[in-house]
């Protein structure tokens, strides 16, 4: 699959890693299908999850989504349950999974998950990105920045 150019419409978020673009440069994002059990998906479908902690880790040539937290769903039977913050697989291409780990490990850069969401077809999918860690000096520019944006779409509402 090509790198995601732009956002669509027609998907629903359901869990959204904010704190990645404050703490990291993305340098590129992929879309990666989830491998879930039923009561994660049906725990997703509500809208409950987080990407709080959650990053991406290669072993054995697959590529996993580690400390995402799905919680468990609450009408099912216990012994249909899921483990909240087990490991999960991400389903991409093999020529993906091996760009990203080369990645990780020759340029010293991270996969983190930005989004979980379900498409258009119902299929929950997840954006995984290679960023490069900021720097304290490279946080502070970006709050700079967005300070700056915000006053001056208020001095030109002012105006206008």
């Amino acid at each position: 699959m090509a790198p995601r150019k732009g956002a669509n419409p027609n998907f629903k978020v359901v869990a959204d890693n904010r704190k990645a673009r404050y703490n990291y440069f993305i340098e590129e994002s992929f879309e990666a299908g989830l491998q879930l059990v039923g009561t994660e998906v049906k725990s997703l479908r509500e809208g409950k999850a987080s990407l709080a902690e959650a990053y991406a880790a290669e072993e054995a040539g697959e590529l996993y989504l580690v400390n995402a937290y799905i919680p468990e769903y609450g009408p099912a039977h216990i012994k249909f349950q899921h483990e909240p913050r087990r490991p999960r697989k991400l389903l991409l291409h093999r020529r993906q999974v091996g760009r990203l780990a080369g990645a990780v490990q020759q340029e010293g850069m991270s996969i983190v998950p930005l989004k979980i969401y379900f498409n258009e077809r119902g299929i929950a999918k997840a954006e995984i990105a290679l960023a490069k860690g900021k720097k304290l000096h490279d946080k502070r520019q970006t709050e700079k920045d967005r300070s700056w944006a915000r006053e001056k779409g208020r001095l030109m509402r002012e105006k206008g």
